[in-house]
Parts: C-alpha cells; structure tokens; sequence
C-alpha cells in the first residue's frame, strides 16, 4: 500500500507532492513542508481536516 498527498489536493497553489508507505510516514513530511514553505505550524485542526481527506491510498507496487 502507498498514500500520496499534493497541496494541491487541498486548494493551493504549490507543486508539493510526497507519498509514503504509511499514513504515520507521510504526516511528517506534511508537517515539515507546510512550515518550512507555508509558515504554518502546526498545522490548525480546520486544515488538518482537508489534508487528511486530501491523502490518497494507492492500491498496487507502483
């Protein structure tokens, strides 16, 4: 399994894409980018709503 997630899933304006194997995995890379490239941190709960709605799983090895 593989979860993805792209800014612009959620409405923005940012090529930001990762994936990772796990949920847990991908919601430090989330983080780190929301505050090293848009200022925010943490992330508020409002917006945490939209990111973990935004977080595909991908069925597969690729």
């Amino acid at each position: 399994m593989k979860y993805e997630f792209a800014c612009k899933d959620i409405g923005m304006t940012c090529g930001f894409k990762t994936s990772a194997k796990t949920k847990e995995e991908l919601m430090p890379k989330i983080a780190e980018h929301a505050k090293t490239v848009h200022g925010i941190d943490p992330i508020p709960p409002d917006l945490m709503k939209k990111v973990e709605a935004a977080i595909k799983e991908k069925k597969g090895f690729f």
